[in-house]
């Protein structure tokens, strides 16, 4: 499929249109190709130097199985203009040398109610009947409901780790066993506040934030931060295993963990 063909694709079910005024992502395609078909496709969480170059030779794989597109959830480009110099630069370089596709996609993957990081995460938890929560810039971009089995933090944090990460923080400050649970995946930790004000006896997100720890533990709010990265790999596996049933193409997750 051509770069082109693949960018209807993921419109189509990842509604990024519709995250044109709420993101600051430049969601789509960020760097594109010549026009050659891409026959492989790489997930990664970051666009970064190392998941630039395992695209083009993962693990020491040879030049003919280099993926033709890297697919991310934090790409290049954030609502501004930047000056092409330093490690920018260096990263466009090597993207134009070795002819491969960057797409980006934040906020809609987050989002979504099917392959998404937070639908993922709602269902590695247990949540039944998940509803739209977290409003961000005028979307809701988490989800919440009650639990098909009440669960302890530790729990909570067990079923949501990646490859055994340890959770960022563990903050137990309200029942023991929770019935009710809020996701939003990434760094949403001022949310913690939303989840409250609804009555939720547990919140999970990405990232933990001093200024939200009083705030939980004077409101008896359980609060489980599963590390930034870790809670934002769950949609990239979901969509990868989507577009090899689809396309019938080749795909490939790297796995680039920073431990944040």
């Amino acid at each position: 499929m051509t770069t082109k063909e693949l960018d209807v694709y993921f419109k189509g079910i990842l509604d990024i249109d519709a995250f044109n005024n709420a993101d600051t992502s430049l969601n789509g395609i960020q760097v594109d190709n010549d026009g050659a078909p891409v026959k492989k496709i790489a997930f990664a969480v970051d666009a970064c130097a190392e998941s630039f170059e395992r695209s083009v030779s993962n693990d020491g794989a040879s030049a003919a199985s280099a993926a033709g597109m890297l697919f991310v959830h934090h790409g290049l480009f954030w609502g501004h203009p930047e000056p092409v110099g330093g490690v920018l630069r260096s990263r466009l370089s090597f993207l134009l040398k070795h002819n491969i596709a960057l797409y980006a996609c934040h906020l809609p993957l987050d989002a979504n109610p099917v392959f998404g990081h937070n639908a993922e995460l709602a269902r590695l938890l247990g949540i039944q009947h998940p509803e739209p929560f977290g409003l961000f810039h005028g979307k809701k971009i988490g989800f919440k409901g009650n639990l098909e089995k009440p669960l302890t933090v530790n729990e909570a944090a067990q079923k949501i780790a990646w490859k055994g990460l340890p959770p960022i923080g563990i903050f137990p400050f309200g029942k023991e066993r929770n019935e009710t649970c809020a996701v939003i995946s990434g760094g949403a930790a001022m949310e913690a506040r939303e989840a409250l004000d609804e009555g939720i006896d547990l919140y999970v997100t990405g990232e933990s934030s001093h200024s939200v720890y009083h705030i939980a533990e004077e409101g008896g709010l359980n609060m489980v931060c599963g590390g930034h990265y870790a809670t934002e790999v769950w949609g990239l596996l979901a969509l990868a295993q989507k577009c090899r049933q689809d396309l019938n193409i080749e795909v490939e997750f790297i796995d680039i963990p920073t431990g944040l």
